[in-house]
């Protein structure tokens, strides 16, 4: 992987994503939550901005396939840690949210180790799950800054779609898991006599 790639304009946006991360935690301590708002949307801008500048610019790079979606859960994660701990979002979903995320950075590290597995590329329900959990935390914030009971309901719902796909998604990655090794393994064994012989 080359350090050049860090300096292509798509990777220098998810960097500057991961700035506005503080800015937003300490707009949420100090309750300022229409500023923590716009500094979460502007983040969210940022990366369409950087997917679409990779496609138009032929600049998708290895490290940013790797960097984006570290830059997003740690936003979202950090953002739904912060929220609970100010009594935004009850800890049921963030304790679901961290425990996904947890179990699948372990887990990718093991198999990366000792199997060698690589490249698990997010489902369409790991990327339902990031969708909702970027609206509830927009919404949680907005029903901070507008406490209107459409609102409320809005965030509710977001919340407990939030906790669905975490569920769905991470039995999902046990079951993709599960799919990789067998696959590894029918590999290994196949190549087996074969190196044997030679």
């Amino acid at each position: 992987m080359k350090l050049s790639q860090l300096w292509t304009a798509p990777n220098q946006l998810t960097l500057l994503r991961m700035l506005f991360l503080p800015f937003i935690v300490i707009s949420l301590v100090d309750g300022h939550y229409g500023t923590a708002l716009i500094l979460f949307v502007l983040a969210g801008m940022s990366d369409g901005l950087d997917g679409l500048l990779a496609r138009r610019l032929h600049q998708q790079t290895l490290l940013g396939q790797y960097l984006d979606p570290i830059a997003d859960k740690l936003l979202l994660s950090t953002l739904f840690l912060v929220l609970s701990i100010l009594h935004k979002i009850p800890w049921k979903y963030t304790v679901l949210v961290f425990g996904r995320d947890i179990a699948i950075l372990v887990t990718s590290a093991v198999l990366y180790t000792i199997a060698g597995l690589r490249n698990f590329s997010p489902s369409i329900f790991g990327k339902a799950n990031t969708c909702a959990q970027i609206a509830a935390v927009f919404f949680v914030m907005l029903f901070e800054v507008y406490h209107v009971r459409t609102l409320w309901i809005t965030r509710t719902v977001l919340l407990w779609a939030t906790f669905i796909f975490t569920a769905i998604s991470w039995v999902h990655y046990a079951f993709l898991i599960q799919t990789r090794l067998r696959g590894a393994h029918a590999a290994e064994a196949r190549s087996g006599p074969n190196k044997q012989v030679a």
